[in-house]
């Protein structure tokens, strides 16, 4: 019994080692050849420029929604992706119609200001409360902004990480409700971003149940300071328009394109963008760079002297921009099929050139996550162990158990464009473009040629993303 014992013992460590996860050597050596290829390649611009020139912004819901739905099927086909097809994602239309606000009275003057999505119409005229933050509004008393319209005026940080948009964001989607809770008629915001322009940020905000929404709209980021100058001289009242609202459901559709894999095809390495975007810009930076650095990656694979074991799959997701919409249907479809999504990653977070990498992956796959690393390594990008986390439309699947990867971009300034007019293509650096490419090309090579699996499986809590 106890040489048995002994025996058993001594093969656990034999059983966990010809478990780990590994990347052939003759995958790495490849990989090489990938990326020099991969940085001389324009696809991802051509892409790029393709959606926004010939689609330019498309708001879920709307007539250019359904123009990048048939877009995003015919570009997948024309770069020889071998299956295409879409999946209906369903949702409420919000629609905008017109905006506008003015300082009336002594000091008149006009606004630049957006509407949040989400938000009601209606026209309200009243003296502004400004609050530094969102702590400074929670805090207000019961019913101290009666009759008055709410201004939160937070100054969002910039940060290579983005780190700033938490605070920014949350007063954006918890702010309206908490005005209207103490009493307000309307809410204002200091935009959440980083520029300097009169350009103000939209995105989406809702509404808690019970509450009856009031006007919400985002300042422009010198016409916060200058609505914070006017409060600091005595009580200033503005009046603020807005012509928008939701106008029943709509349903849009998931794209998926899908490279087929040599030996083991029902596997499948993820990659993601959002194909919708906000209405006042063209979208370039938030996604359709992410569009054009997944296609493009995923043609590059496809080209080499032979296909990977697994399927590449690139989904452009529906919606990302009103609620993860697209994600969430994504996972539930395919929510009986989480093990065999080996690697799922997003690509949400402009253009700007990546510089860390980490997966997910439990112990037994972390040496392939060195490796996948290290291939990544010449093109300027570190490895970052305990740092990252999924995709904004990955976080869906990675909560049923996928494993997520994360390629980390350089975001110093994608506040500066993330959901304003200034949007647009001029806006992207052709060569991070590539190095992006490069990057994201490399990584599904040697996710897809991997020998083990990366730790997908049903049922596992995804760790944060930082």
């Amino acid at each position: 019994m106890r040489l048995a014992l002994l025996a058993a013992a001594l093969l656990v460590p034999l059983a966990a080692a010809a478990a780990e996860t590994r990347i052939p050597d003759r995958a790495l050596e490849q990989a090489t050849t990938l990326r020099e290829r991969a940085l001389a390649d324009d696809t991802a611009w051509k892409v790029t420029e393709s959606l926004t020139t010939e689609v330019g912004p498309r708001i879920a819901g709307s007539e250019a929604d359904a123009r990048a739905v048939a877009w995003a099927v015919a570009k997948f086909r024309e770069l020889g992706f071998d299956k295409v097809w879409t999946e209906p994602v369903t949702f409420p239309k919000w629609e905008r119609r017109s905006e506008s606000a003015a300082v009336v009275g002594a000091n008149a003057q006009p606004l630049a200001v957006t509407a949040l999505g989400g938000s009601p119409g209606g026209t309200v005229e009243a003296e502004i409360v400004r609050f530094p933050d969102l702590a400074a509004l929670e805090a207000a008393p019961e019913g101290s902004l009666a009759g008055r319209i709410a201004f939160v005026d937070y100054q969002m940080p910039a940060a290579r990480d983005g780190s700033g948009y938490g605070p920014g964001g949350a007063i954006r989607s918890r702010g309206p409700s908490l005005a209207i809770r103490k009493g307000a008629i309307g809410f204002l915001m200091r935009s959440a971003g980083t520029d300097s322009h009169r350009v103000p940020h939209t995105g989406i905000t809702h509404f808690d149940e019970g509450l009856a929404p009031v006007p919400s709209a985002a300042l422009s980021i010198p016409d916060a300071d200058q609505l914070a100058r006017l409060a600091a001289r005595g009580p200033v009242k503005v009046r603020l328009s807005l012509d928008c609202g939701w106008d029943g459901e709509y349903t849009s559709q998931n794209v998926i394109g899908e490279i087929t894999g040599r030996s083991k095809p029902r596997e499948v390495v993820l990659l993601g963008a959002h194909l919708d975007s906000w209405d006042l810009g063209t979208g370039a930076v938030d996604d359709a760079a992410g569009i054009g650095i997944t296609m493009a990656a995923a043609r590059l694979v496809k080209q080499m002297p032979r296909r990977p074991a697994r399927s590449i799959r690139v989904v452009a997701y529906a919606n990302e921009e009103q609620g993860l919409v697209g994600g969430r249907a994504y996972a539930d479809r395919h929510a009986g099929e989480i093990a065999v999504h080996q690697l799922a990653a997003e690509s949400d977070f402009g253009a700007g050139r990546i510089y860390a990498f980490n997966t997910g992956a439990p112990e037994h796959a972390q040496a392939a996550t060195r490796q996948i690393a290290q291939a990544l390594a010449p093109l300027g990008i570190e490895h970052a162990p305990g740092q990252g986390g999924p995709g904004p439309d990955i976080i869906p699947l990675a909560a049923k158990g996928a494993t997520w990867a994360w390629l980390a971009q350089d975001g110093t300034d994608y506040f500066h464009l993330h959901h304003t007019a200034d949007d647009t293509l001029d806006k992207i650096d052709p060569e991070a473009l590539k190095q992006n490419v490069a990057a994201w090309a490399v990584f599904a090579w040697l996710a897809a040629e991997a020998e083990g699996d990366f730790g997908s499986k049903p049922g596992a809590t995804p760790r944060p993303a930082n």
